[in-house]
């Protein structure tokens, strides 16, 4: 390998702080990034991310990898620890195949093939990265041992045999998102990363990881429409809220990762607008690693208050409302605001739902969890348009309060929904049931939707 040159070094300021950048030409012809955070000192025990460049999934948010999830985590963790370095390793895309053969192997995973599979049909090498020119850096900059933020043996091993001595394999959280969960797993049963899929829930800490592959089940979706998933806690006598507003939490903290860990994996979380103006909810992903969907209100009279926190500017958000609703003012100033505001057709309950999954679909998301409220959850159970139900029932009676599910004009007992393939875990003294909704008749035979659903 010829010489490393340094080119330029710079403090580049960046929401998880302020960086020490330094850049390399390298012997391969490729330009390396070393990201460094505080003091490195004598070079030993550096917590140290290698990250290969991702163009899609680090740049433009692409859900088909965790690398831009990965890339984000990394740098907290740098921030966290205030001393270390991310390498950002630019000969690296696509595991060392180029973006543009990147992109014709993401043809070949839609026709089948998994991501190594995809590699070899182009006659390409499964994974074809070197990590001599991020050890050269590595020395350039003064560091002799690092703690290795990764979940790749292979990566362990080249650093090692460069001249790196690992003192310490750091696993990095898994960030499952139901589009690159094949993904994952090919990457662990194939390439014997670890970490990354598998692990029952929940995980003891908000820093390890969360599988919800189990709660969310196959989540296939139907045509024309997303997967559509309703979570909720309730108490044992089924109320999701007390009679008060200050009665507090009936989810655990722990449920509360678990439900975190949920989001990150959907394309959208969706709320009516009762929960907006109760509960001022922010519905993002904060209490584990991961990124926030995007999120989804129904609002057929655009309620929603312009300071709402899910107005906040962070996570692309859809507000669904009717043509009815005027309020130009409102549409406006949510427009200025990047605020999806789109019409659908009313319906009985305020909003035609299997209008709105339309409208969804049409917006490319394929995956919704529903968190409330009761009218919105009974909406979408009468219009046959659930897919799967994941209940935390907490351990306590209140014996007065909102119920999760209201009427849905089914004769007891034989014209329940039927929920079949469940699983049950006991997470503390919180249980959580996991279940496919049955397909039975969309609606009751007087087509109407139930009464107290009509405030979407």
């Amino acid at each position: 390998m010829d010489e490393l040159r340094e080119a330029a070094r710079v403090q580049l300021p960046t929401i998880a702080g302020e960086f020490d950048v330094r850049a390399f030409t390298c012997g391969s012809g490729y330009i390396y990034l070393a990201l460094i955070k505080g003091d490195l000192s004598d070079g030993r025990s550096v917590l140290t991310r290698v990250h290969s460049e991702c163009l899609t999934g680090d740049a433009l948010g692409s859900l088909r990898c965790d690398c831009g999830a990965q890339l984000d985590l990394g740098m907290r963790a740098l921030a966290a620890e205030g001393r270390g370095v991310l390498i950002y390793a630019t000969d690296h895309e696509g595991r060392g195949i180029g973006l543009l053969d990147k992109l014709r192997a993401y043809m070949e995973q839609e026709a089948g093939a998994d991501t190594v599979d995809a590699n070899l049909r182009l006659g390409l090498a499964p994974d074809g990265r070197r990590y001599d020119d991020a050890a050269a850096v590595l020395k350039a900059i003064g560091v002799r041992s690092v703690r290795l933020s990764t979940n790749n043996p292979r990566k362990v091993q080249e650093l090692q045999a460069a001249g790196i001595t690992v003192e310490q394999v750091v696993p990095v959280p898994a960030l499952p998102h139901l589009r690159n969960q094949r993904y994952l797993r090919t990457k662990q049963d194939r390439f014997g990363h670890r970490n990354l899929i598998g692990d029952p829930p929940p995980a003891e800490h908000a820093t390890q990881s969360i599988d919800v592959g189990s709660l969310l089940g196959s989540a296939k979706a139907p045509d024309g429409r997303p997967f559509v998933v309703l979570k909720y806690a309730q108490t044992l006598d089924g109320r999701i809220t007390a009679a008060t507003s200050d009665a507090g939490r009936i989810g655990s903290a722990a449920e509360n990762r678990i439900s975190h860990a949920l989001r990150a994996a959907c394309d959208a979380v969706l709320v009516g607008v009762g929960t907006v103006l109760s509960d001022d909810p922010q519905l993002t992903v904060r209490a584990i690693p991961g990124r926030s969907p995007a999120r989804v209100i129904l609002d057929s009279r655009l309620r929603s208050p312009l300071t709402a926190a899910v107005f906040s500017p962070d996570v692309p958000t859809y507000v669904m409302t009717t043509a009815h609703a005027d309020h130009q003012h409102k549409r406006l100033a949510l427009a200025a605001r990047h605020i999806a505001v789109r019409d659908v057709r009313p319906g009985p309950a305020g909003l035609d739902i299997p209008a709105v999954l339309h409208q969804l679909c049409t917006e490319g998301i394929r995956s919704v969890i529903v968190e409330g409220g009761a009218r919105v959850i009974t909406s979408m159970l009468a219009a046959g348009a659930a897919d799967r139900v994941i209940v935390s029932i907490s351990p306590r009676i209140l014996g007065r309060g909102i119920h999760a599910v209201g009427e849905l004009h089914k004769e007891p007992i034989a014209g329940a929904l039927r929920l079949d393939g469940h699983t049950v875990h006991l997470i503390g003294a919180t249980i959580i049931v996991a279940a496919d909704v049955a397909r039975p008749s969309a609606l009751p035979p007087d087509g109407k939707t139930p009464a107290d659903a009509r405030h979407t």
